[in-house]
């Protein structure tokens, strides 16, 4: 008996429902990605939100699955959330990274809105009407700088108001709430933010910058201009710089990077079906592609594999503050998006050139095209050069490993 298996025994005494519903993840994630990939070329083609996968998300009670139990969910852990990530991500790159994005924001607000009457009725309603969360961190000119706000919160007596100047709010005209940044007052350095939770009926936006991408499209990622009114309640309780390194920061890592991931099974699931039926119409002999098709195997291997020592590092210490704040696991976690999403690339490019010209065709079953195109958005989502640039200091601190296993 394995350690979650064990898990799921000791929670058998207490709630036999919860045991079943943990059990059926799977199941249900599968149900999910299946209504995603049956529109996934529409999606794409049309620059649309992909609402079926949604939908399906909600009927299966997917949005609110992280939220503890005692608030109506049911206590998903990061290895759970990351595996329906990579199910979506391998049906629909825009539906698996608009799942990611969202639970990221829920695990902030699990992780730190405990204790808080205001966000803890956010998360009952959240388990109860499956709302779907959006963020907003890209602002003005910061591009990926989500360290620095520019917007701050007004106050006027237990009220406040945020007026915000969104680059980016993916999915946002179709969300039904958003988790924001800000700078906590406006004599505050834009360092000293906070993060608020806001709901539909709290803000407005308008529209300033359309969407049209290469890959990606049906993250419908527009800009716009961000009103708030609301109350001083919906502040997190805990300052975002904590909430950044402990909880957004390695929860956006490792679900981006398993959206990642799936995208790129998808394409190595087609190099293969390519490699099979070339070589029984060969009458068994390999084509000139099978070598790439060897790399894209091993290098998702690899990729899958960076990704669950991550998983299981940071489930092992999601709790300990001062292993998260560290400066060696504030690096790993970093250099993890770097890497994962350059190795997503390298599986689907080592996909296409395994199918060749059938690969690249954009009307055959083994087209990698739509793969290609949105997997090209990971390296440039959140820089890895911006990613690289800041930890230069950091990695000049952390010491060099005298063993395999330090």
């Amino acid at each position: 008996m394995n350690v979650q298996e064990v898990h799921f025994s000791s929670l058998a005494a207490e709630s036999g429902r919860v045991v079943r519903d943990r059990a059926s993840f799977q199941q249900r994630a599968a149900a999910v990605a299946e209504a995603a990939a049956a529109e996934a070329v529409a999606v794409d083609r049309e620059a649309r939100f992909p609402r079926k996968a949604i939908d399906a998300a909600r009927k299966e009670r997917l949005l609110g699955v992280q939220i503890p139990i005692e608030f109506g969910g049911e206590g998903a852990s990061i290895l759970e959330v990351a595996d329906m990530c990579y199910a979506l991500g391998r049906a629909c790159a825009s539906a698996g990274m608009i799942f990611a994005m969202h639970q990221t924001k829920i695990a902030c607000l699990v992780r730190h809105g405990a204790g808080s009457a205001w966000h803890e009725r956010l998360m009952r309603r959240i388990a109860h009407e499956q709302l779907l969360m959006a963020s907003s961190t890209t602002e003005g000119q910061n591009g990926g700088n989500i360290r620095f706000s520019t917007a701050a919160v007004e106050r006027e007596g237990a009220e406040i108001s945020l007026v915000r100047d969104a680059t980016v709010i993916s999915y946002g005209a179709e969300a039904d709430g958003i988790v924001t940044i800000a700078r906590r007052a406006d004599d505050a350095a834009g360092s000293d933010q906070v993060l608020l939770a806001i709901t539909r009926d709290d803000y407005t936006l308008e529209p300033t910058l359309a969407w049209e991408t290469l890959g990606m499209r049906g993250t419908c990622s527009a800009g716009f201009k961000l009103n708030f009114k609301g109350s001083a309640d919906q502040i997190f309780p805990v300052a975002y710089n904590k909430i950044h390194a402990q909880t957004m920061t390695p929860v956006a890592h490792l679900c981006w990077s398993s959206v990642w991931a799936g995208i790129a099974a998808a394409a190595v699931d087609r190099a293969q079906l390519f490699i099979r039926k070339a070589a029984r119409g060969a009458g068994g002999s390999m084509p000139p592609g099978a070598a790439h098709f060897t790399s894209a195997k091993m290098t998702l291997n690899k990729l899958r594999a960076i990704i669950a020592a991550n998983l299981e590092s940071y489930a092992a210490s999601e709790h300990d503050e001062h292993m998260l704040s560290s400066v060696d696991f504030q690096s790993a976690i970093n250099l993890l998006k770097v890497e994962a999403s350059e190795l997503a690339v390298s599986t689907v490019m080592h996909a296409m050139r395994a199918c060749g010209l059938s690969g690249y065709r954009n009307d055959s079953d083994v087209s990698v095209g739509r793969h290609l195109r949105d997997v090209l958005s990971a390296p440039i989502m959140i820089n890895n050069d911006r990613i690289l640039s800041s930890m230069n200091a950091a990695t000049l601190m952390s010491a060099v490993p005298v063993s395999l296993r330090d």
